[in-house]
């Protein structure tokens, strides 16, 4: 069971949650303490298994189609083990919940509502944001760029119409990301009978309609004060790693995975960078 939940919340993908919600904390207080440790410690890792292991329950039939399933890139949870999934993802969320919110204001509440809403959302029953194209991938960036705002908000942050353009960028990363993402499961997708932005506007539209999002996101960044400007580079890798599949054809859908194999070791690499960039802005003292 253990080996079944640690699966499903994804663990490479752990810090994609933590690590806005951990910058975004940081670099406006500029002080480790309670709320940073227990904030971070809560978007490591209960926010990933509510994330995935929900996801996990309700796209089982269709994940028993998946070839890409089983491993790291996410778990096929036997029926055996939904509701006690479940059950986890609710004791291990909820005190944490309780702690952000006593410590939290109005604002950073309805902050967390809707990321909270929108891990829900995005594949329970009646919600399924997931099957909504376009929907599905503004609810997944959701996902990544709400830690950050809520760690901003928490913290007392200073919205500039620089901070502005870092989060719209983060923003389309994620919109960008998603869409590739859901390429490579168009043929499964379609055999279990889910919809995504891929499956109903086909991969080869999807793959350019992401390929627009992460250039778009760099011209965001060019928007923001020095360093920010630098991190416009990091986007061209992404978009560079998915044009081999510009013409992908939909029953060839699944050779996109060779490109979200590449995607994730990105995320590391880029990681790194970013981390450069932020300690600029730690040293300097510029503002968003």
């Amino acid at each position: 069971m253990i080996r079944q939940l640690l699966l499903s919340s994804r663990p490479l993908s752990w810090v994609n949650t933590a690590y806005p919600f951990a910058a975004g904390y940081l670099l406006t207080t500029r002080e480790l303490d309670l709320v940073f440790v227990l904030g971070t410690l809560y978007f490591l890792v209960p926010y990933n298994l509510a994330m995935y292991g929900i996801n996990d329950v309700f796209d089982y039939e269709s994940d028993l189609r998946n070839p890409r399933k089983g491993g790291v890139e996410g778990a096929v949870l036997d029926r055996s083990f939904h509701r006690v999934t479940l059950i986890v993802v609710a004791v291990t969320n909820i005190p944490f919940l309780a702690y952000l919110v006593v410590v939290g204001s109005p604002l950073s509440w309805l902050v967390l509502a809707v990321s909270v809403f929108a891990v829900v959302a995005y594949s329970a029953p009646g919600l399924r944001f997931k099957e909504r194209p376009f929907v599905d991938s503004l609810t997944s960036s959701t996902h990544f760029v709400s830690p950050a705002v809520y760690g901003l908000v928490l913290a007392g942050a200073v919205f500039t119409p620089g901070l502005w353009a870092v989060l719209g960028a983060f923003f389309l990363w994620g919109v960008a990301s998603h869409a590739f993402g859901a390429v490579q499961d168009i043929v499964a997708d379609r055999e279990g009978g889910i919809g995504s932005v891929a499956t109903v506007i086909g991969g080869r539209a999807t793959v350019r309609f992401a390929f627009a999002a992460y250039l778009l996101a760099g011209v965001l960044l060019l928007t923001t004060p020095w360093p920010g400007p630098l991190a416009a580079v990091l986007v061209l890798p992404y978009a560079a790693s998915i044009l081999p599949f510009w013409s992908i054809a939909d029953r060839d859908a699944e050779r996109a995975n060779a490109g979200w194999h590449r995607f994730l070791w990105l995320n590391f690499v880029t990681g790194f960078l970013v981390t450069l960039l932020l300690i600029a802005v730690w040293l300097i003292g510029a503002p968003a």
